[in-house]
């Protein structure tokens, strides 16, 4: 008899618990997704004010206007990745912004951040592709020879993802110049040109070579 009240007992403490768990984990579950759901709206609010700072002060011929704008691309940006931190596109915006403003080596550093896991898992094939572009564009920019082979290890992966990408081919033609790989620099221009024939820089690319 007691054995029996013991397991009855039990039956109802287990049954208790289950619905509490039913009842509490999904409440609990729910305020915790509404809180990062709000979060990731004002995130997004303030990566397209960014952007829209961005286009601005590309479409400016004043410089001062058009530094302060992209400024104020990359405030934008950094209020939505203090809300959202593994935003690739809000590391993205800030650097092509920290581009126009001239600073190159913070440029580079915010793409290295957002190529960085697990920020990257969230890019598509053809934004990663078009990221390392960028990223080996400013390496070459800023330190041909010691940069190069990083540059060339960016662009290889970038061309795969974003085969449409003459300029990528172009750069990749140019590093390997660099680096005195004749026969490879020929191969990246004329591929360059097949994307985009009428690329100036591909066929100087190839009048240097001697081709």
């Amino acid at each position: 008899m007691e054995r029996d009240t013991l397991i009855q007992l039990s039956i109802l403490i287990l049954t208790l618990t289950i619905f509490y768990l039913l009842h509490g984990l999904p409440k609990r579950a729910l305020t915790k997704l509404r809180s990062k759901s709000r979060s990731n709206n004002q995130a997004h609010r303030h990566f397209i004010q960014g952007a829209q700072f961005l286009s601005r002060s590309r479409s400016t011929r004043n410089k001062s206007t058009s530094f302060n704008l992209a400024k104020s691309a990359v405030n934008e940006a950094d209020k939505a990745l203090a809300l959202d931190p593994k935003d690739p596109a809000a590391h993205i915006l800030k650097a092509m912004a920290q581009i126009v403003m001239g600073h190159k080596t913070a440029a580079l550093k915010s793409l290295d951040l957002a190529l960085l896991p697990p920020a990257v898992k969230m890019l598509a094939a053809r934004e990663k592709g078009d990221a390392l572009f960028k990223r080996a564009e400013l390496q070459f920019g800023l330190n041909k020879k010691r940069r190069v082979d990083s540059a060339i290890e960016d662009l290889v992966e970038a061309v795969g993802l974003s085969p449409d990408n003459g300029k990528a081919f172009c750069l990749l033609g140019q590093c390997y110049e660099v680096k005195g790989l004749r026969e490879e620099a020929k191969k990246a221009f004329v591929e360059a040109l097949r994307v985009e024939p009428g690329l100036e820089e591909a066929q100087n690319g190839l009048g240097r070579i001697g081709l």
